[in-house]
C-alpha cells in the first residue's frame, strides 16, 4: 500500500557506503536523468520496495486460494438450488432435443 508524503510527514534517511559504491550509484543517477543522487536512490528503493510487498500480498494471496480449495476438496458441499436447478433444466433440454 503507497502512503503519499507531506511535507510534516518527512524524515531523514542517512546511510553511510563505500566510496565506490556512491560513485556507480551517481553515474547510474546521471544515465538515468534523475535530478540528485537521493532523487534515484528514493526511486530505486520505492520500486523494490513495492515489487516485494506485491509479491509477499500474491504469496498471501496464493495461500489462501489452496486453503480455499483444499477445503473444497477435502469438505465439499452438495450442489446448492441454483445448480441442481440448472441441471434438471439441462436434462429436460436434453430430453426435448433427442
Amino acid at each position: 500500500m503507497e502512503k503519499q508524503l507531506t511535507l510534516s510527514e518527512k524524515a531523514r534517511f542517512d546511510a553511510k557506503i563505500p566510496k565506490v559504491q556512491k560513485e556507480l550509484f551517481e553515474y547510474a543517477a546521471s544515465l538515468g536523468g534523475f535530478r540528485t543522487l537521493t532523487d534515484f536512490i528514493i526511486n530505486a528503493v520505492q520500486e523494490k520496495a513495492n515489487t516485494i510487498i506485491r509479491e509477499h500480498n500474491t504469496i498471501l494471496a496464493s495461500e489462501k486460494d489452496q486453503e480455499i480449495f483444499f477445503n473444497a476438496l477435502m469438505n465439499p458441499q452438495g450442489p446448492n438450488q441454483k445448480l441442481r436447478d440448472a441441471a434438471a433444466r439441462y436434462k429436460l433440454f436434453i430430453q426435448e432435443n433427442k
